[in-house]
């Protein structure tokens, strides 16, 4: 029998594999409970609204808002709220958005279930709560200048192939500029070439393919 003060928990996950393994780990411990799921960003708001959950694990990535933008909508309506974000990624400009956002903790999908639920319990506690390999990340990259909404549109252009002409006029500017771009973003990023720029954006979470 749950005792009456446990750890009220939500699940926003788009894989009900995960979901589910989620029930069987906090179900199984006295003090949590599962009170509700939820398989989308905007069902995450609504579910959040009606439950009030002491504690949140929000997937980073979802079908229609991100995860990220989840935690913005309802920390605007709930700024106490305390959400830890799931990602099978460690990207420090994900992560670094995540925390921005207000997130509480930040965990990656392959942590062992002993690890989740004591970050569950941290973060309940009011603690914030980021493993050594995703604090790491962040670290590694802190001093890097980060890319404009405008670098990562022309970046993610050009993953979909998109020659520097049609950008330009996609975006309204001249090749020049979008050339121009190119050279500040391939710094930022220390790439040698376009194709290296968009594999190292991708994996520091920047962008997706």
């Amino acid at each position: 029998m749950k005792e009456e003060c446990c750890i009220r928990i939500l699940s926003v996950d788009d894989h009900p594999a995960l979901r589910e393994g989620i029930v069987t780990i906090v179900n199984h411990e006295a003090d949590m409970e599962l009170v509700a799921q939820a398989s989308n960003g905007r069902d995450a708001i609504s579910k959040f609204r009606e439950h009030q959950p002491d504690v949140t694990l929000m997937d980073v990535r979802l079908p229609d808002l991100s995860g990220i933008d989840a935690v913005i909508a309802i920390r605007s309506e709930f700024p106490h709220a305390k959400i830890i974000m799931l990602s099978t990624y460690q990207g420090d400009f994900e992560i670094s958005r995540a925390l921005i956002a207000g997130a509480r903790g930040y965990l990656l999908k392959s942590m062992a279930p002993d690890e989740l639920l004591t970050t569950i319990r941290a973060v309940h506690a009011g603690k914030k709560s980021i493993p050594p390999q995703v604090a790491s990340q962040l670290a590694e990259h802190h001093m890097m200048q980060p890319l404009t909404l405008r670098e990562i549109e022309i970046l993610q252009l050009v993953a979909e192939g998109t020659a520097n002409r049609e950008i330009g006029n996609l975006l309204f500017i001249t090749e020049q500029t979008v050339k121009a771009h190119l050279r500040h973003i391939m710094q930022k990023l220390d790439a040698h070439d376009r194709t290296q720029a968009v594999a190292i954006a991708v994996r520091r979470g920047m962008m997706q393919l």
